[in-house]
């Protein structure tokens, strides 16, 4: 008889919730999803929900008494310190059939896990529709830096770059300039000259503002000088986050749909670091790695053969 021993890694995130089932190696050998995971954006009991419709679909066809660790990484993850958070994550994990308890760690945590591998201690810097800089020590979130929201903060994040197109827009309408970007920003919140404009943008919804970030990189590929402006602005406020950490000799790993995405605001980045950064993979595959790291290999039993 052979014991199978695996473990459980996920990425909770704002859009969606991914999980996999790995072997105490990294083997795949199954993969689920589900809605939203970011307690902060929903309910609690409901990103609860997703997490664990997605635990099942990928130990389908697998028994989850051999499950040894599980480790998921949570956008929204303060939520889950209040009483209401851990209960409803408690009272979710307990319908899986996992004997082990669920760790749940900041969302950070798995991005940068995802690129440095085994390294326990370093930095991440995450662009994505938000930005934030986090110091990982031992595999905890330390010091972060912005990360405070779209009114306040996330300099160089999907919002900044679509509110900073828009205003360029509203600017050159009133001066009666155009461009690439100009034209592209104008044809996507619509309005009929610059108050139109105007009132068309500040009726969008904040993810529509941020869905107008592409367009500053599509300008940037035709050549437009204002929307290289604006790339090597967001660039500096985002090298700027990353470098207000405490410095250290760890891993530098730049994760986000931002900086995974467009080749261009990456190269800017690293163009103002003082070393090489690496580059985030699989967030959920990352955080099986983790409850792998965690499994005390003196308590477990493997017996080969029959």
């Amino acid at each position: 008889m052979c014991l199978v021993t695996l473990v459980i890694g996920g990425d909770c995130g704002g859009t969606s919730t991914r999980v996999v089932v790995t072997t105490l190696d990294g083997a795949v050998v199954g993969r689920g999803r589900g809605g939203p995971g970011n307690p902060v954006a929903r309910p609690p009991a409901e990103a609860a929900a997703a997490l664990v419709g997605a635990v099942r679909d990928a130990l389908a066809g697998l028994d989850p008494t051999d499950v040894v660790g599980a480790v998921v990484g949570v956008a929204g993850y303060s939520r889950l310190t209040t009483a209401e958070g851990a209960a409803a994550y408690a009272s979710a994990w307990s319908s899986t059939g996992v004997p082990v308890p669920l760790r749940t760690v900041g969302d950070a945590v798995v991005a940068y896990a995802s690129g440095a591998g085994d390294v326990p201690t370093g930095s991440v810097l995450i662009a994505g529709t938000g930005a934030i800089a986090c110091e990982i020590v031992d595999w905890t979130v330390g010091r972060r830096v912005d990360g405070i929201g779209w009114l306040l903060g996330d300099e160089g994040s999907g919002f900044w770059f679509g509110v900073a197109a828009a205003r360029h827009t509203a600017h050159a309408l009133h001066a009666g300039t155009g461009g690439a970007l100009v034209s592209s920003v104008h044809a996507a919140v619509g309005g009929t000259g610059p108050e139109g404009f105007v009132s068309a943008f500040y009726a969008l919804a904040r993810d529509k503002m941020a869905a107008l970030a592409p367009l500053v990189f599509e300008a940037v590929r035709l050549g437009d000088p204002a929307a290289a402006t604006i790339l090597e602005d967001g660039a500096d406020r985002l090298a700027a986050t990353l470098l207000a950490l405490p410095p250290g000799d760890g891993p530098i790993v730049l994760a986000g749909g931002l900086l995974i995405a467009v080749p261009e605001l990456r190269s800017a980045v690293e163009a103002r670091l003082d070393r090489t950064a690496l580059l985030a993979g699989d967030a959920a595959e990352a955080a099986a790695r983790l409850a792998a790291l965690q499994v005390d290999a003196g308590v477990l039993r493997v017996v080969e053969g029959a």
